[in-house]
């Protein structure tokens, strides 16, 4: 089986076409270099870019075989011979602003059956409305009012319910299924997303869990995008809201009424329960859960496998369980570290007692 390649090669580029990209310096003014590949620092080949953001891997940065390398200026002299330092402030940064230019598609899903416009296998309700230069590709529904701006596209076996509203240059994913939603310009959904489906809403009594109707929407503004399989239910009462910018990954569960400021990260298996409030810029890492009814402040992170019962201020940076500020979790995991060794140490007091 020849070996696949799902992406264009691109044409050989220059280090100085690169590097005015991303506004870097050439310190040893090598500009007549030419790179053919891009790859890891670790397994680096000559024509290849690679790049260098963490101290850590200091020694494959000496030993890199690449042409270039995108490092910070602190770390330029630990390039080899050979190698064309090329230096910028934010080399993480800088290599996604290559790649996107060496690799376009790479940006957004790419289609999955070759459609071009909508296809004839798509089902698309007489009375949705979609602009020109849509693609709607097999399988995918489209419900009754629903409406689809320029540029988008539903991949195959997305459904569309009845009154969504999907902006202009925006990716629906395959099997993503949306209802009560409005979603803005420039959203990526990945596949699976499920979003507008019912809040979890039970008056509970010894009785039985009656049911109570979620009548709220959700709102995704505009430049989001969520990965696969994540799960945003819409409000109870008032509107669960993603806000602009905001980048969620992979299965997170994002609960009814929850409002996510703009330009928030939340990381693979998050789970923000009910009427939560994160603020602008809040950072949380994977695994955490978030109570239902409390606000993380603007700015605020939370560290991975934590569980956030209370509010935290703005610009803090809490962890554990439950959550409190790092200072104090770290003090407490030393603090039990050293009882567990101490103990070990001594055995156990039935032991001493046998003594």
């Amino acid at each position: 089986m020849s070996e696949p390649f799902f992406f264009e090669p691109f044409a050989p580029t220059g280090v100085s076409d690169i590097a005015d990209w991303v506004g870097g310096e050439l310190p040893r003014g090598e500009s007549d270099v030419r790179i053919t590949a891009v790859g890891p620092l670790e397994d680096s080949a000559a024509g290849q870019l690679v790049f260098f953001d963490n101290p850590k891997y200091i020694p494959m940065l000496e030993t890199t075989r690449a042409a270039a390398c995108l490092v910070a200026r602190k770390h330029a002299d630990k390039v080899p011979d050979g190698v064309v330092p090329i230096v910028v402030e934010q080399p993480y940064k800088a290599w996604g602003q290559v790649l996107a230019r060496l690799y376009p598609d790479s940006m957004r899903p790419t289609s999955l059956d070759g459609s071009r416009g909508v296809s004839p296998h798509a089902r698309i309700d007489p009375a949705a409305r979609i602009e020109d230069g849509v693609i709607v590709e097999a399988g995918a529904v489209v419900g009754p009012e629903a409406e689809i701006g320029a540029g988008s596209r539903v991949h195959a076996n997305a459904v569309i319910g009845t009154g969504v509203r999907i902006g202009r240059d925006c990716s629906i994913g395959a099997n993503a299924v949306l209802q009560h939603t409005l979603v803005g310009d420039r959203v990526i959904l990945h596949s699976g997303v499920c979003s507008g489906q019912d809040g979890f809403g039970f008056a509970m009594g010894p009785g039985g869990h009656r049911k109570v109707p979620q009548i709220g929407r959700v709102i995704i503004q505009n430049d989001v995008e969520i990965g696969a399989n994540t799960t945003i239910d819409r409000g109870a009462n008032r509107d669960t809201v993603i806000g602009e910018g905001t980048k969620i990954d992979n299965q997170v569960q994002i609960g009814h009424n929850v409002v996510i400021g703009r330009h928030c990260v939340l990381v693979s298996q998050v789970g923000i329960s009910g009427s939560a409030t994160l603020e602008d810029y809040v950072a949380i890492g994977g695994q955490s859960g978030v109570r239902g009814h409390v606000t993380i402040g603007m700015g605020a992170q939370i560290a991975a496998v934590s569980v956030v019962e209370a509010d935290v201020p703005a610009g803090a940076r809490y962890g554990g369980v439950p959550a409190k500020p790092v200072k104090v979790w770290f003090r407490e995991v030393m603090t039990l570290a050293k009882l567990a060794e101490r103990g070990l140490g001594q055995g156990t007091p039935k032991a001493r007692d046998k003594d």
